[in-house]
């Protein structure tokens, strides 16, 4: 994921520990032709936060291209999960189109973002709204055991262009940690906005917000008092939904003081 945040995990630096690591492609998953999920080796030493993102590199050490992907594996997790979209004149892809499993990436010791979950209030319902790969952190937090003790109950709004591309086994896949009585308070709802499927909605996030299909389908308010919300995709979605849910009282922490909103986004 391409993504604009600067937030760095803390970590120990020393001048005599390289910037970065030398890490291992164990695979690949080629689930459409423009959306690949691949997994890498991951060092004793690296720390992440569910809601982070990683740089990666490819490319010899004199002309590495670094690229920042969030990453979507549980955060003790022994390898790195990550998901990619295809963008065939970009050079991170053009080079990674190259790589087969075993083969080299580099991996940034550090850690980055502030799509996390302290970023917002305990309490109430978390919603995580995403488009694309977007969903890649959102599949992380959801591993986590500390999101189900902070929050009563979880809906993720998966929005894609095709209904292959949706993320619901990922989401399946990371409950699976989970006694039925988390499972039942996480719900999904799929967005498809280029081709029919029964069950999802075919409208963009924004426009659901706004006309009130969302809360109908997760059976609640979207209010600064009841809801929590962490937005994850493309700038048009962001500033769509960032400005309809500040409108409903829905802000940003401040101060070190955690809020009802957080976001991040691509490119």
């Amino acid at each position: 994921m391409n993504d604009l945040s600067h937030g760095i995990a803390p970590a120990a630096r020393s001048a005599k520990v390289p910037s970065h690591s030398r890490e291992r492609i164990t695979r690949i998953d080629e689930r459409t032709s423009t959306l690949v999920a691949f997994e890498t080796t991951r060092p004793a030493d690296y720390r992440f936060t569910p809601g982070h993102y990683a740089r990666l590199g490819l490319g010899p050490e004199d002309d590495i291209v670094w690229r920042p992907y969030s990453i979507a594996s549980p955060a003790d997790e022994a390898r790195l999960s990550f998901q990619l979209t295809r963008v065939p004149e970009g050079e991170f892809n053009r080079r990674f189109e190259g790589l087969r499993t075993g083969d080299e990436i580099r991996l940034d010791r550090r850690s980055f973002g502030f799509l996390t979950l302290a970023q917002v209030a305990s309490g109430g319902t978390l919603w995580l709204l995403a488009t694309g790969t977007g969903i890649a952190p959102f599949v992380s937090i959801l591993a986590d055991p500390c999101t189900w003790k902070r929050h009563e109950r979880v809906i993720v709004v998966h929005s894609v262009r095709r209904a292959a591309e949706l993320a619901l086994g990922d989401v399946e896949r990371a409950m699976t940690r989970f006694a039925n009585a988390e499972r039942e308070r996480l719900r999904f709802v799929s967005v498809v906005t280029r081709e029919a499927l029964p069950g999802a909605f075919g409208a963009r996030i924004g426009a659901l917000l706004r006309d009130g299909r969302l809360e109908t389908s997760g059976e609640c308010r979207i209010d600064a008092h009841g809801s929590r919300v962490l937005l994850c995709g493309n700038p048009a979605m962001i500033q769509d939904a960032r400005a309809w849910l500040r409108e409903r009282g829905l802000e940003p922490g401040r101060r070190g003081l955690p809020g009802q909103l957080a976001t991040e986004g691509y490119w």
